[in-house]
């Protein structure tokens, strides 16, 4: 906490000096008003605590439409922040998704074993390997359109897979 404050304290300080200097792009009284208030803002930023600022950078995040889940961690979060997180994610749309192969007719092995090597980059031992372990993750992280054309092909050769 020593560290943080010698820190902020000569900031605060070289902030404020260079602030008296700052003068308004106009005279006019509303840029004078703009200027107090940003003054105003800026002080009561300064003077907020760790969990406040990091609750602030959080809801300043979401105004702004940024993404909000990237570098953060729970620590400092309230319970409904916490609660409401999940909700936000869920609410983006999925554009990646895997492919997976469930199970496969023993008849049509060799036909699902070709169709694994002109999607994956396989050898046909590995690609043999791979069909034998099902249900496993064929592809991951493909488009939907993509996905949904590899799901397709593999149901004409006898297998069912699932898009996750």
């Amino acid at each position: 906490m020593r560290r943080l404050a010698s820190t902020i304290l000569p900031m605060h300080r070289f902030i404020a000096s260079k602030a008296s200097r700052l003068r308004p792009c106009s005279s006019s009284p509303a840029a004078d008003s703009r200027t107090q208030k940003l003054e105003r803002i800026a002080d009561e930023l300064l003077g907020l605590n760790k969990i406040e600022r990091h609750d602030y950078s959080i809801l300043y995040r979401l105004k702004l439409g940024l993404d909000s889940g990237a570098g953060i961690s729970g620590h400092g979060m309230s319970a409904a922040d916490e609660g409401r997180a999940p909700a936000v994610e869920e609410a983006k749309e999925k554009t990646a998704f895997d492919v997976n192969l469930e199970k496969f007719d023993s008849a049509a092995k060799i036909k699902v074993i070709k169709e694994v090597r002109t999607f994956t980059d396989l050898g046909l031992k590995e690609a043999k390997e791979m069909v034998e372990k099902a249900p496993v993750v064929l592809k991951k992280g493909v488009t939907k359109e993509e996905a949904e054309q590899i799901v397709a092909k593999l149901k004409d050769a006898g297998a069912t897979a699932i898009l996750e």
